[in-house]
């Protein structure tokens, strides 16, 4: 357990932590069960800088472009490289392996920039919805949180990897279907408790949850039909994507 949460902290920010002593595909699985919970600090992040600026009386959009900033670098910007690559990946070419090319080549292109305006403009403007309202920052920050939920779709057995080797490799398939279920049902709940809590109806969490589960699936399984799998861009731009819906829903 210990190694999986190294694992999951190290993947997933860009804080310091030791190395794992034996990295396997147990070791995978659990990292990305873990990995709601290894993004805590960048939660707390987005919900500090929230709750500042509303006591400091600051624009909301302003707080929300900040916080939006600062969670992209406590994770490296690589969830953000990840939708710009993946965009340019579906867009690109109809055949596989011109696409894969186009994403393992790591410059961005006219759809990854599109997707990058539009997914963190639709962040921006959620979350300083979100951080307008009394218990805005800590909906926020719990939500960042049950963002990475969608990281257990991405590597559920029967998922492949689009291309051997690169950090995909190491995590697909790592998930059991009932882990995912399990996941998401606690998702749902925790969504429940927090929108319940900030005074939204009670089937609001629950919806707003399957509105996240939903869209980072139908991205993986696109993704899995044009380019034969998932690689690590997908994972980061699952992981922006369903951010984006769970904040829009929340807001």
């Amino acid at each position: 357990m210990l190694d999986a949460w190294r694992l999951a902290v190290g993947t997933l920010t860009a804080l310091r932590v030791g190395h794992p002593s034996r990295v396997d595909r147990r070791t995978a699985g659990g990292a990305m069960l873990l990995a709601p919970l290894a993004v805590v600090p960048l939660g707390v992040l987005v919900g500090l800088i929230g709750w500042a600026g509303r006591e400091l009386e600051l624009a909301p959009l302003a707080v929300a472009f900040v916080a939006v900033g600062a969670l992209a670098m406590g994770s490296r910007a690589l969830h953000l490289d990840g939708l710009s690559d993946v965009a340019d990946a579906l867009t690109v070419s109809y055949d596989r392996e011109r696409s894969l090319d186009v994403m393992k080549g790591g410059t961005s292109g006219p759809a990854g920039s599109a997707a990058l305006v539009l997914v963190l403009g639709l962040q921006v403007a959620a979350l300083a919805s979100v951080l307008s309202t009394p218990r805005g920052p800590v909906v926020a920050a719990v939500l960042v949180c049950v963002s990475r939920a969608t990281l257990t779709v991405t590597c559920a057995r029967g998922v492949p990897a689009a291309r051997d080797g690169g950090l995909a490799a190491s995590y697909v398939g790592t998930v059991a279907p009932v882990a995912v279920v399990a996941t998401w049902v606690a998702a749902a709940a925790v969504t429940y408790g927090v929108l319940d809590w900030a005074g939204h109806d009670w089937w609001h969490g629950p919806l707003v949850a399957a509105a996240g589960l939903a869209v980072g699936t139908a991205l993986t399984l696109r993704c899995v039909r044009r380019l034969g799998g998932v690689t690590g861009d997908v994972f980061g731009a699952a992981i922006e994507v369903t951010l984006a819906t769970l904040l829009l829903g929340a807001s």
